[in-house]
């Protein structure tokens, strides 16, 4: 059966959700010409529910708490959906737009997207007038240089570290708790903020996205406390907070609308409820009854849930599914036993049944199949398949590679997954054990998740995990996930393989130096199938973020920015005082 065939029957036959069988060969997209007969993809690129009326609570259904709010430590695509469209701004952040605009750039706290000089190696931005924090005080440049130096803290790990990679003089700097400063950022006045980095970096803009770039006043900082109690520069303020419980966002009387192009801020109020289980969110989602018509969900619609969902027509009209142009990969301890031998990991790469892996994730509907790591986007709309491994994996050819390893009988090995991985991580084990390779799953919960893989002295042998380029360029993907001179032992992040190739890392510098993009797109391309070839990693699924608002719910869209989150900067109510709380 032919990809178009398979399409067309996955279209008419949507209540039997034959998505992802064995006649779709290659756990290929049911989508057609880019989602045209997808039932999942209908909304894509566009809002639904209207235009929001100014009013009433928002509220979130959670099962999980943040990774971190604070600016200096988020660097989870959720995360960063919520605290910089809600809580603090940014130099730059990106247009509160469905579909492709909403990968464009817009000035947030600057005036504009930075005025580089010195062959890029020198950015200068104002900051506009008039905008104030929850108290009334003014946000100034140096706000901003405090977060981007205490992102440098010991004490506050996970965040985004292209001021690490990027400023002149970061090398060995260990935040501002000793009085300590960065000479490559510099404020000449409150309104000017000056960066010097190491090496010309024309997409720099792109990286003041970042909640490092945020402003944190340094007397409101109380170290890793301040992950609890963020001070707002946006349009809401936190009113509580109780980990794992509920957050309760209400307006900040102090943000001032006419500085700020991008939120819209229509609720009155945010209410966050964490700790749910994710079967009881699909549910109540789906009905859609009462004080859950103006609720939206956290997390993405768990695959079991799809047959609630697909077969009928006024759920999918508030269902929305949009890429979230992230990579999952099986990633492998390469610096121990037996990962640090290239054929042990290409002999996973070639045991892994994708197909089943999709099929546990709710079929092509909701994921596309993953061959290289960067995705679709970065290779300009159609990934590579170099390797040409079948979609069901190579279960012979995986125990030749092992007999070959010194391995003939297989071997035993752990691998960590956050609970809702746990189907998928399932699929990945059953299809190992063909080519006898033994997993045992350990779950975490997902708040927990990344500080788990993150140290790297006690972590498993294999995580299952993912990456998103923070924009649309291979600087953002293949050096945070494969670039062994930025591994920590504590809050490690991206290189969870613990890759540590002296030919990869000289290669991604000749890349980085290039100023010719389109010379640089294609060696990124190149790189990633030399990467491949390698196994560090095994590419697995690029997921939608399938989500199903409420009833009165109006100008939902997934930002394709933030991973197909919904985007908080313009979402709000068809009828505010139809809300409660």
């Amino acid at each position: 059966m032919d990809k178009r065939t398979c399409s067309a029957l996955a279209a008419t036959m949507v209540a039997a959700l034959t998505f992802g069988t064995a006649g779709c060969s290659g756990g290929q997209k049911a989508d057609g010409a880019r989602g045209r007969n997808n039932p999942a993809t209908a909304n894509s690129g566009r809002a639904v529910g209207g235009t929001p009326q100014k009013g009433g609570t928002l509220t979130v259904l959670s099962n999980q708490d943040f990774t971190h709010l604070d600016p200096a430590r988020n660097w989870v695509m959720n995360d960063m959906d919520f605290g910089t469209r809600l809580l603090y701004r940014t130099l730059v952040s990106y247009k509160a737009a469905p579909g492709t605009a909403g990968g464009e750039l817009a000035p947030d706290l600057a005036t504009d997207l930075g005025t580089p000089s010195n062959g890029a190696k020198t950015w200068t931005f104002h900051l506009k007038p008039g905008i104030k924090y929850e108290d009334g005080t003014p946000v100034t440049a140096q706000d901003i240089k405090y977060n981007v130096e205490r992102s440098f803290s010991p004490d506050l790990p996970g965040g985004a570290d292209y001021a690490a990679r990027y400023l002149k003089g970061a090398e060995g700097y260990g935040g501002p708790a000793k009085g300590e400063h960065l000479d490559s950022v510099r404020t000449p006045n409150d309104t000017t903020i000056v960066f010097e980095l190491r090496t010309p970096f024309a997409e720099f803009p792109n990286a003041t996205v970042m909640p490092t770039f945020a402003p944190v006043p340094k007397a409101k900082d109380n170290g890793p406390r301040y992950d609890n109690r963020p001070f707002s520069s946006g349009p809401y303020k936190i009113e509580t907070y109780q980990r794992n419980k509920k957050l309760i966002l209400v307006r900040n009387r102090h943000w001032d609308p006419k500085t700020d192009e991008i939120r819209k801020a229509y609720p009155d109020k945010l209410v966050m409820v964490m700790g749910l289980k994710p079967n009881q969110i699909d549910d109540r989602m789906i009905a859609g009854q009462g004080a859950d018509a103006s609720t939206v969900p956290w997390s993405a619609l768990r695959p079991e849930s799809a047959a609630k969902v697909l077969p009928r027509a006024e759920v999918r009209e508030r269902l929305l599914a949009e890429s979230t142009n992230c990579t999952d990969m099986v990633q492998m301890h390469t610096g121990r036993a037996p990962f640090d031998n290239v054929k042990v990991r290409q002999a996973v790469q070639y045991a892994l049944d994708r197909e089943a892996v999709i099929t546990s994730s709710g079929g092509p509907a909701f994921n596309d199949v993953s061959h290289a790591y960067m995705p679709a986007t970065l290779f300009g709309g159609k990934q590579p398949d170099t390797l040409k491994i079948p979609a069901t994996g190579d279960a012979d050819r995986a125990k030749q590679l092992l007999k070959e390893a010194g391995k003939p009988n297989g071997f035993t090995t752990k691998m960590t997954v956050s609970n809702g991985d746990k189907g998928r991580a399932e699929a990945i084990q059953q299809s190992l054990a063909k080519a006898g390779i033994k997993v045992t799953i350990e779950t975490v919960d997902p708040s927990a998740f990344y500080a788990t893989i993150g140290d790297t002295a006690n972590r498993t042998d294999m995580v299952y995990t993912g990456w998103c380029p923070d924009y649309p360029s291979g600087s953002t993907f293949l050096p945070f996930v494969f670039d062994g001179r930025y591994i920590k032992e504590k809050g490690n992040t991206g290189n969870h393989s613990l890759f540590r190739d002296k030919p990869t890392m000289q290669r991604m510098d000749e890349i980085a130096a290039m100023t010719d993009v389109k010379k640089a797109n294609a060696a990124w391309r190149e790189l990633d199938g030399t990467i491949v070839a390698k196994a560090p990693a095994v590419p697995v699924l690029v997921r939608r973020w399938p989500l199903v608002v409420g009833t009165n719910i109006a100008g939902a869209y997934g930002q394709t920015s933030f991973g197909g989150q919904l985007d908080y900067a313009s979402v709000g109510l068809k009828d505010p005082a139809k809300s409660e709380g």
